[in-house]
C-alpha cells in the first residue's frame, strides 16, 4: 500500500508539467522536478534525527514513521490548495491554443482533442496501448531500471565479496553512486532543451554507450578509487536516461493520456525492468559466476540504446507530422 501511494504522485505531475510548460522548457522543468525524490531520500536522515532529538528514543516509531509522513501531508496539502493542473483552472487558453506547435498530431495529420466522452481505460487503450511510440519509450525504461537495479541491489555484495572492500569503502562508492544523480540530471535537463533542442534520445543514447564503458571499468578495476569513481559516473548517467524517457512520454501522446502512459511505463519498469536487474542478476550470477550478471547488464545497455533509437524516430516522425499541419494551417 505505501508503494501504491506514493506511485500516485507521478501521473498528476507529468500531466501538470505537459499542460503548462511547452516543449523547449519540459527537460529542466522535468529535470528539477526529477531531482525531487534524491533531495527527499537526502532530507529524511535530518528530519528523523531532529524528531528523536524532541521525541525522544522510546517514541522511536514517532520518529521514524509519524514525523515524516506528517512533514508530507502538510506538502501535500499546500500543492493541493496552490497548484493547479491546467491553465484553464486560472481562465488562460490551453498551451496549445496559444502556441500551435505544441499540437500532437498524429500519423492522418490530424490534431487531438480531449475526448469528452471517453473514459480513462478508453484513452488508455486508444491514445497508449495502439501507439508505438508508448512501448518505445516504456521498453527504454525497462532496460534503463534494468541496469540501474542491478547495480543498487549487487553493488554492496559485489564490492564485499569480489572486490573484498571492508564495509566503510562499499559505503562511500554506494553513497556516490546515489549523490551524483542531481547534478548530472539538472545538466541533461538543460543540454536536452539547450542543446538537442527538445529531442530527448540521443542525449541518453550517448549516456548509456558511456555506461557501457563504465561498467567494464568497474568491473575490471582493482583500487577503491577507480571503483568509486566509475560508480559515480554510472550513478550520474543512469538517472538521465530514466529521466529523459519521463520527458519524451509528455511529447509522444496527447497531454490528457500522459497519465496513463505514465502508468504503461511505471508497470513495465518496476515488474520487469526491476525483475530483471534484482532477480535475473542473481540467477545468473548463481549458475555462470558474477561475470554472468555483468554480461545481462552489459544486453540491457544493449537493447535499451536500440529502443532509444526507435523512440528518437518515432519523435522525428511526429515533429514532421506536426510542422506539416501546422504549413497546411
Amino acid at each position: 500500500l505505501n508503494g501504491l501511494f506514493q506511485g500516485m504522485g507521478v501521473g498528476p505531475s507529468f500531466i501538470t508539467i505537459a499542460n503548462w510548460f511547452p516543449r523547449r522548457e519540459r527537460g529542466r522543468v522535468g529535470a528539477f522536478w526529477n531531482i525531487s525524490h534524491n533531495i527527499g531520500g537526502g532530507i529524511v536522515a535530518p528530519i528523523v534525527g531532529a524528531a528523536f532529538a524532541l521525541l525522544g528514543s522510546e517514541h522511536w516509531q514517532s520518529a521514524s514513521y509519524i514525523v515524516p509522513a506528517c512533514v508530507a501531508i502538510v506538502f501535500a496539502v499546500i500543492v493541493l490548495i496552490l497548484g493547479k493542473g491546467s491553465p484553464h483552472q486560472e481562465g488562460l487558453p490551453s498551451l496549445e491554443e496559444m502556441m500551435p506547435e505544441e499540437k500532437v498530431v498524429l500519423n492522418t495529420r490530424q490534431t487531438v482533442k480531449a475526448p469528452e466522452n471517453m473514459s480513462a481505460f478508453q484513452i488508455f487503450c486508444t491514445y497508449v496501448l495502439r501507439n508505438k511510440n508508448a512501448w518505445y519509450v516504456s521498453l527504454v525504461d525497462v532496460f534503463v531500471y534494468m541496469v540501474r537495479f542491478g547495480m543498487i541491489s549487487w553493488l554492496p555484495i559485489y564490492l564485499l565479496t569480489v572486490k573484498h572492500f571492508s564495509k566503510e569503502q562499499m559505503s562511500v562508492a554506494f553513497l556516490f553512486f546515489e549523490w551524483a544523480a542531481i547534478p548530472s540530471t539538472l545538466l541533461a535537463g538543460w543540454l536536452s532543451d539547450k542543446l538537442f533542442k527538445g529531442r530527448r534520445m540521443p542525449l541518453a543514447m550517448i549516456c548509456m554507450a558511456l555506461i557501457f564503458i563504465c561498467l567494464i571499468g568497474y568491473w575490471k578495476s582493482e583500487s577503491l578509487f577507480m571503483v568509486t569513481i566509475f560508480a559515480a559516473i554510472v550513478g550520474c548517467l543512469i538517472y538521465v536516461p530514466q529521466f529523459l524517457a519521463s520527458v519524451q512520454t509528455m511529447e509522444i501522446v496527447p497531454s490528457f493520456a500522459v497519465g496513463s502512459a505514465v502508468g504503461l511505463r511505471g508497470f513495465m519498469s518496476y515488474i520487469f525492468g526491476a525483475s530483471l536487474g534484482t532477480s535475473l542478476f542473481g540467477i545468473m550470477v548463481d549458475h555462470i559466476g558474477w561475470h554472468g550478471g555483468f554480461y545481462l547488464l552489459g544486453c540491457g545497455i544493449i537493447c535499451c540504446i536500440i529502443f532509444c533509437w526507435l523512440s528518437h524516430r518515432g519523435a522525428i516522425e511526429l515533429e514532421r507530422h506536426r510542422a506539416a499541419y501546422i504549413k497546411e494551417h
